[in-house]
Order: C-alpha cells, then sequence, then structure tokens
C-alpha cells in the first residue's frame, strides 16, 4: 500500500485524497522514463541547433575581422574529453536551460524532461553536474551508464547528479522496460 509524501500515511487502494491530511493523490503520479532512441534525439537536436548558431558566429567574425583563429583547446591530448569553445557552450546552453526548465529545445521537442529521481524539478546544481559529462566527457558518461544503470537508463553524470530523464506526459508508474 502506497504512503502519503506528506504525512506518511497509509492510502487505501483507489483513494483520491489522503484521508489523514487531505494532499491529492493524483500529486504522486509516477513517470516513464524516457528511452535511449528519445534522449538521442534530443541531443541530436540541440548539437544541430547549437551548432548552426556556432557556424553563423564564426563565419560573422570571420567576415568582420579576417584574422580569425579560436584557442586552441590545452587538453586535447586527453582522450574523450574536449574542452574547446563548442563545448563550453554546449555546457553552458544544457545548464541554463535545463536549469531554469529541465527542458533543453530538443528535449522540448522530443516530449522528455530531466527531473531529480523522484520526478521533482532539478536545480542548478544538478543541471551542472549533469551537463559536466554531456557536453564534456560523452563518451566516457554514457558507456560507463550503459554499463552500471542500463535498466534505468542513466548515463554516469545523471547517476552522479540524482536526475532522471522522464516523458512530460504524465503515466501511471515509472517503466524500467523499453517500450516500442
Amino acid at each position: 500500500m502506497p504512503n502519503c509524501r506528506e504525512c506518511g500515511a497509509e492510502l487505501p487502494a483507489g483513494a483520491s485524497y489522503c484521508p489523514k491530511c487531505g494532499t491529492p493523490v493524483e500529486a504522486y503520479t509516477e513517470l516513464r522514463l524516457a528511452d535511449w532512441g528519445e534522449r538521442f534525439l534530443a541531443w541530436l537536436i540541440d548539437i544541430a541547433i547549437l551548432s548552426a548558431i556556432l557556424a553563423i558566429i564564426r563565419l560573422s567574425t570571420l567576415l568582420a575581422t579576417w584574422n580569425f583563429a579560436w584557442a586552441p583547446d590545452p587538453l586535447r591530448w586527453v582522450p574523450f574529453v574536449n574542452f574547446g569553445f563548442d563545448n563550453v557552450t554546449y555546457f553552458l546552453y544544457w545548464m541554463l536551460s535545463e536549469g531554469f526548465s529541465g527542458q533543453s529545445i530538443g528535449k522540448m521537442i522530443m516530449r522528455i524532461r530531466i527531473a531529480r529521481s523522484d520526478g521533482q524539478p532539478i536545480d542548478f546544481a544538478q543541471a551542472c553536474i549533469e551537463s559536466v559529462g554531456k557536453a564534456f566527457l560523452l563518451p566516457i558518461d554514457c558507456i560507463v551508464g550503459w554499463i552500471l544503470y542500463p535498466r534505468r537508463r542513466l548515463r554516469l553524470f545523471n547517476h552522479l547528479s540524482g536526475t532522471i530523464v522522464v516523458r512530460s506526459r504524465r503515466y501511471s508508474r515509472v517503466s524500467d522496460t523499453s517500450s516500442a
């Protein structure tokens, strides 16, 4: 039998409100995890949009100065890690968009969002931690996550930040199995 999140009282089957404190039970609707395909498409949409914006910025800078050179990446020799200008831009974009609303443009289009493990909105610290893996360490982040957390569909930095990626629509229960 489930318990009320406000007062801890047991909720009878089919109850609409907690019998002890009156909190609506529908507020406890659990969420359905987004699958890897939805997450990949959201990431791809974000990368395409940001790459187009960065290309326009580079082109306008090149045409305006004719003396264009981006600073080299000081950690270029570290495998699977990239701290270049583009990646810093991606990090700031994901941290700010997901920190404010839980969704980037790609996630909005795919109707998924990032949330805490209990389904509540994330804070900026969680958005920052989660975005580090996605922007700078994506291959390592995904491979380690796929190995360690396959049923929970977590990247390593999702686990470290205490976040999950869920479908925006409400469902009746958390699903750990992929749907067709």
